[in-house]
């Protein structure tokens, strides 16, 4: 597993001249699948498993609907799992010997779900957990701060509610199934965010998210707070896109009709950072494209555990 992911070919990644230089290291070490955006590497009973959101698009799915698969990461090709079909932008949280899934009920619906599993066989039928009125919904992720857990998740509207799009909201739960919307918590009405990933450390939140235009290109950057209220923004850029995100993991199975897409493929983005520790390393997943649908999956790594990655942007 550790040499997979190392990749002969990594590569350091490539930042802006009008940021500080990264205090990371990160390896890309190459695109396993096109059309798969959200996704997230999780450790279950000691083994490592990618996350994926099947779109209804996705070539294979022929059923017509979106689905959650679970990917073995220790070959990324044997499909252990499938859950809530039907159900859109699944994300993968571990809880001891638990693993639970937040989701929403489509794009830009006001519903949000849960769905659980105790062996990534048989899952728990959806269960709502949060809506508001006028909500339209996206992305999710989950981290635990002390005695609580805590969900970031990201809407498009209402207005009186939302800034810029997106913003990012908060909900917190004692026991990983009843959440409470944080009252007054938000982060990004302010400025374009997206793709949100919450880890929390110390004293810190640590908010991962994108950031960024067509003009321009998206960027992963990364914000911490004590109290989900005041956020301080790091001066690095987390995740930046260039022609490594186009290398071809030693892994991944294409034709060659489909490396010639992905070599000529418009790059202006490096969003949907997730990452777990696996095997002494980093491991993380990236989505890299035009931000129109265009978009290919890939894998990075860094020497480092996740609280390092987290706290080196602000040391």
């Amino acid at each position: 597993m550790k040499g997979m992911l190392l990749g002969a070919l990594g590569a350091v990644l490539m930042l802006g001249q009008d940021v500080a230089a990264s205090p990371v290291r990160m390896h890309k070490t190459g695109t396993i699948d096109e059309l798969i955006v959200e996704a997230n590497p999780i450790v279950f009973k000691g083994h490592p498993y990618l996350c994926e959101y099947i779109r209804k698009k996705y070539p294979g799915n022929a059923g017509g609907r979106s689905y959650f698969r679970f990917l073995d990461m220790a070959d990324m090709k044997t499909v252990v799992s499938t859950c809530g079909h039907g159900l859109h932008m699944g994300n993968a949280f571990v809880d001891g010997d638990r693993v639970v899934v937040t989701c929403v009920e489509d794009w830009g619906a006001p519903r949000f779900y849960q769905i659980e599993s105790t062996d990534l066989v048989h899952w728990t039928e959806p269960r709502q957990i949060l809506e508001g009125e006028g909500w339209k919904g996206y992305n999710t992720s989950v981290c635990r701060a002390g005695d609580r857990y805590v969900m970031v998740f990201e809407l498009g509207a209402p207005k009186e509610m939302v800034g810029t799009m997106f913003t990012m909201f908060f909900a917190e739960s004692k026991d990983l199934g009843t959440w409470t919307l944080i009252d007054g918590a938000r982060m990004g009405a302010d400025r374009y965010t997206g793709a949100p990933m919450l880890r929390h450390y110390g004293d810190w939140f640590y908010f991962f998210h994108l950031e960024g235009s067509y003009e321009e290109g998206f960027e992963t950057r990364v914000m911490r707070s004590k109290d989900l209220y005041a956020w301080e923004r790091s001066p690095h850029v987390v995740l930046g896109y260039d022609p490594w995100d186009k290398m071809i993991h030693p892994r991944a199975n294409f034709t060659d009709a489909e490396k010639a897409y992905i070599a000529g493929a418009k790059d202006v983005n490096a969003s949907d950072l997730d990452m777990c520790d696996w095997n002494g390393k980093l491991v993380c997943f990236y989505s890299w494209g035009n931000q129109r649908g265009n978009e290919f999956s890939a894998l990075a790594e860094a020497d480092c555990t996740e609280r390092e990655f987290c706290e080196s942007f602000f040391n």
